[in-house]
Order: C-alpha cells, then sequence, then structure tokens
C-alpha cells in the first residue's frame, strides 16, 4: 500500500515539485499543518484510530477529517518515503502543561528526516495540537533559532554525553522558553508506535477522552479544549467561547475547523 500523492496534495493544496529537497520538505510541512485539522473524535467516540496506511489515507486524506499525531506523522512518513527522503520514527514524552518534574509516558510522534545530499537532518512535526507547534522543519542543530511563518523555536539537548541524549524542542512564547515536548533517536518500529497509539486512545487518564481539536490557517489558530473554542489571530490576540451543545458543536467541525463528525459526536459532548 503507498499514498495516493495526487490525492495527498490535492487535500493540503500543494502544487509543488515533488522532489526529495530541502524546500519540497519545508512547503509540504507547512502545507499539511494548515490542510488537514489535528482532532480527536474517534477517541471521544469509542474507538482507537487505525494506523493502517489504507485507513489512514481514507481518513485524512479522501475524507473531510483529521486526526491526532500519530495518524498524522504516520501519513507524513509514508509521503516522505515515497518521495525519497530518509525517514526515522520516533516519540517523545510532551512536556508542555506538566508540572515541575513530571514525567509523561512517550505519547506523541515525531520524525527525524535527512534530505539527499543534506548531512544534516531536520525535526519534522506535523502533529502537534498546539498553536506552538513547527509549521515547517526545524534543524537539528542544538541551540540554532529558527523562525518559521511566525512562530520561534530551537533545539535543546539534554545530557548529550549520556548514552541516549534527550531534545527538548522549545517555543518562544513572548521573552521565554518553554518546552513543548522531549525525544531520543531511538528509532521506533511499527509494533510499538501501535502500542503507544493504543495507550493513548484507551487509558482513563489519557487527555484525549475530552474534546481536543486545531486547526492552523495563515489567517489565525482554532483550538476546542474541552467545551471552549479560543481563536487566535497571527499577532496574539485571542477570543474565547463556550460551546453550549453537540448541535452547535457539529455546526462548528463543519463550518469552521473543515471537519465532517463521525456518527456520536453529539451525543458524547
Amino acid at each position: 500500500m503507498t499514498v495516493d500523492l495526487e490525492k495527498y496534495f490535492a487535500r493540503i493544496g500543494w502544487e509543488g515539485e515533488p522532489a526529495p529537497t530541502v524546500e519540497t520538505l519545508r512547503s509540504l510541512h507547512r502545507a499539511h499543518v494548515r490542510g488537514i485539522p489535528f482532532e480527536n473524535l474517534d477517541v471521544v467516540t469509542g474507538s482507537v484510530p487505525s494506523l493502517d496506511l489504507a485507513d489512514l489515507q481514507a481518513k485524512l486524506v479522501d475524507s473531510a477529517r483529521g486526526g491526532y499525531c500519530f495518524e498524522h506523522s504516520s501519513l507524513f512518513a509514508a509521503v516522505l518515503d515515497q518521495l525519497g527522503f530518509e525517514v526515522t520514527r520516533l516519540t517523545g514524552r510532551v512536556r508542555l502543561g506538566a508540572g515541575p518534574g513530571e514525567v509523561r509516558p512517550r505519547t506523541h510522534m515525531v520524525l527525524a528526516v535527512q534530505v539527499p545530499g543534506d548531512p544534516g537532518r531536520y525535526l519534522v512535526d506535523v502533529g502537534y495540537g498546539s498553536r506552538t507547534a513547527l509549521l515547517e522543519p526545524l534543524p537539528m542543530v542544538p541551540g540554532l533559532v529558527r523562525e518559521g511563518a511566525g512562530r520561534t523555536h530551537r533545539l535543546i539537548v539534554e545530557e548529550a554525553d549520556s548514552p541516549a541524549p534527550r531534545w527538548v524542542l522549545q517555543a518562544r512564547t513572548g521573552e521565554d522558553w518553554e518546552d513543548q515536548h522531549v525525544f531520543t533517536l531511538d528509532p521506533v518500529p511499527a509494533p510499538d508506535l501501535t502500542m503507544s497509539n493504543w495507550f493513548v486512545a484507551t487509558y482513563p487518564r489519557s487527555p484525549f477522552h475530552r474534546f481536543y481539536i486545531q486547526r492552523t490557517r495563515p489567517d489565525g489558530h482554532l483550538q476546542l479544549d474541552g467545551r471552549t473554542l479560543t481563536r487566535t489571530d497571527p499577532e496574539g490576540g485571542a477570543s474565547v467561547h463556550e460551546v453550549e451543545s453537540g448541535g452547535e458543536l457539529v455546526e462548528l467541525l463543519e463550518s469552521e475547523f473543515g471537519i465532517t463528525p463521525p456518527p456520536g459526536v453529539a451525543e458524547a459532548f
């Protein structure tokens, strides 16, 4: 099974040259993040999202749906594989919102990508559900500050001399740097991704048992967290609205997030 690249490019509105170059990686990353929403509707309606490539194609490409990190990154990795990039699948721990000293499980999936002829690697993260997510790939050079489409990030390395150094993605928020997630560079095979995906979808204390939906657009960012809808403009100004009913939620998903909800969404709200 391979991804139907023509349909995928149409889904994200990308019209570039499908060659394994830095510019292709950059523009594809940006188009994917803006073209396919982040959402956990399968989890809140009682099912575990499939990581089978045919199912990812049917859901994220052929339908007006989105997904969370394991779905987005698995699909994007398959696209990059087909285009001739060298892709390493990784998992990490989300630090955003964690308490002091809190160690969370490896519930986030990212990619380390090598461009042919380029000696370096790039952090690719198209499935991070946050307004501080990467919009473009980040060169994996510790301390390098990179602004991409209005967002500023860097990578730092903790315990660089240890057998498994920890790479930390940070986003600039105001004058401060805020940890987003931390990962190591040991490749993660498909069975481990399947297990992590199942854990995230079924663990009783998983944050994804509440509605968590994001849409990044050139004119701003939309986030639904539980019943709270936050609209953020490119300058950082935000407005907040409380969604009152399942019917309002369905209308919101269709009109603003570009999602056709699966059965049971209104009842689960």
